[in-house]
């Protein structure tokens, strides 16, 4: 049975499953803080008076979470979010179960929802062996993008988590770089040699002519620091966004560049971007890319939007042993090493 924290973050977990908004998920993880730091005596004391929305984030609907926890029943708010809570996608299953980690998520360091600590300890619950910690690049300001101090300081976070989560998990360093507007990489190199993955993704000038997007991309993806390339289309297919256009560019140059440098075309598994679209997931496999099903996760429970990737990988025929987050992490490590 789970304790009234648990059951919290568990809520929590379900509702960034639904992409739900984003107030409503963060009273649960607020509440789930406040449980953690109030003695379990004084937790008891206060359901048994009536008086647990005295303490601070707790309010009416996590207060009945929190009593129906300590009683030993599953809350009811939890029971109704369970029934729907089973594979997002169901026709990548199989492939699903074989996806070993994820090279594309954030933190609350840039313009993720929750704490390194929260998305470290969702990716074990759901089963990930690894888990690329890639927060923006200081370009990206509306994002809080890191800056080359800021980066540095996560790398010691980075390395003090890895202490403590013994040898079934690591926490990957990594970045969303942005790829400037000369195809430049928004990053020290000296930095960048000091990442296991590198993330490369256009966020700016998404309308920018075909010829030159294409140079843009091209440069990024010759850049020895480059893993992966990341939405590469930059298209919105829905959302509370809107919808978005796909960048237009020479996708045959762009997928040989990344071919010949072992660069991989990231699926990326969000349900509004859905990108590549089919047709370029199609001829990248035809240039003979490699590919990483990313969830591009901004919270702990958006790293099941995993589902979805392998879902479109399965319908479009994408074989196993070119999916790079397939691999183990001595092999992805040597991969990504590889040309630096």
């Amino acid at each position: 049975m789970l304790g009234p924290g648990q059951a919290l973050r568990r809520i929590a977990f379900l509702l960034e499953r639904q992409l739900a908004d984003t107030f409503k998920v963060k009273a649960f993880r607020n509440a789930a803080a406040t449980v953690l730091a109030t003695d379990p005596a004084e937790l008891r004391a206060r359901a048994g008076a009536g008086t647990l929305r005295e303490l601070e984030k707790i309010g009416k609907a996590t207060e009945a979470v929190i009593v129906d926890a300590l009683a030993g029943r599953v809350p009811a708010y939890l029971e109704e979010l369970e029934r729907g809570s089973g594979p997002l996608e169901t026709g990548g299953l199989a492939l699903r179960e074989r996806l070993r980690g994820d090279l594309h998520s954030h933190s609350d360091w840039s313009d993720g929802g929750s704490p390194i600590e929260e998305m470290v300890m969702t990716a074990m619950e759901v089963g990930h062996e690894y888990l690329a910690l890639t927060d923006h690049s200081p370009r990206l300001k509306v994002a809080n993008g890191l800056s080359a101090a800021r980066l540095t300081r996560q790398l010691e976070v980075v390395e003090a988590v890895n202490a403590h989560t013994g040898d079934g998990f690591r926490l990957l360093r990594g970045i969303e770089v942005d790829i400037l507007e000369d195809g430049a990489l928004d990053q020290t190199p000296q930095l960048l040699d000091r990442l296991d993955v590198v993330v490369a993704s256009v966020h700016s000038k998404l309308r920018m002519d075909a010829g030159p997007m294409t140079r843009r991309l091209v440069r990024a993806v010759e850049d020895p620091h480059t893993n992966v390339l990341g939405h590469c289309t930059g298209r919105l297919v829905r959302g509370g966004r809107g919808t978005r256009p796909q960048s237009e560019f020479d996708a045959d140059a762009v997928f040989e560049a990344c071919a010949e440098h072992g660069v991989a075309v990231e699926i990326n598994s969000r349900p509004e971007r859905q990108d590549p679209p089919d047709e370029l997931v199609a001829l990248a496999l035809e240039k003979g890319c490699l590919f990483s099903i990313d969830s591009d996760a901004h919270a702990p429970g958006q790293l099941d939007f995993l589902d979805y990737g392998a879902t479109r990988a399965v319908e479009l025929g994408v074989p196993e042993e070119r999916i790079v987050t397939t691999w183990p992490l001595d092999r992805l490590l040597e991969w990504s090493q590889a040309r630096r």
